[in-house]
């Protein structure tokens, strides 16, 4: 019998995690805001950190609201692969009703523009994830030394 170790990031280092990819999209958003949009640079980040905040509050409140529904479906919060899709969807669908609304005020666009633009940024933030999670992941490894819990195989 062979034991296997689950290795976890500690929630100061999630937290790190968390704050450093807003700073980060943040930081990358303000100037291709601003060569797609009019206006100076400091609106554009005020609505690049408006936007950051409300997405972490939304993911916050969705993910709680997911995994309470899976609870009560299921029993436990596990996902299938078809339910990881579904939260994605639902998640981007809730987060684009509140954003969308957000740039079409803010930058003075129209709702098509508006939601053209948040299409735009959930692409823009696709990518930013992929290597900003793949740089992070060599930059802070998982230490061996955060053990979640030991699984038999």
């Amino acid at each position: 019998m062979n034991t296997k170790h689950t290795v976890s990031r500690t929630k100061l280092d999630r937290l790190r995690h968390t704050i450093l990819f807003e700073v980060g999209l943040i930081t990358t958003l303000i100037p291709l805001g601003s060569l797609f949009f009019d206006g100076p640079k400091h609106h554009i980040g005020f609505v690049a950190v408006a936007i950051s905040l409300l997405a972490m509050i939304w993911n916050l409140v969705f993910n709680y609201l997911f995994d309470q529904w899976l609870l009560k479906a299921q029993g436990h919060c596990e996902k299938s692969v078809l339910q990881r899709v579904l939260h994605t969807l639902l998640f981007e669908f809730g987060l684009i009703l509140v954003t969308v609304p957000l740039l079409a005020v803010s930058l003075n666009l129209s709702f098509i523009e508006a939601f053209i633009a948040d299409i735009g940024f959930v692409v823009y933030a696709l990518f930013y994830a992929a290597l900003y999670n793949v740089i992070y992941d060599r930059v802070f490894p998982v230490s061996s030394g955060h053990r979640m819990h030991a699984t038999q195989e």
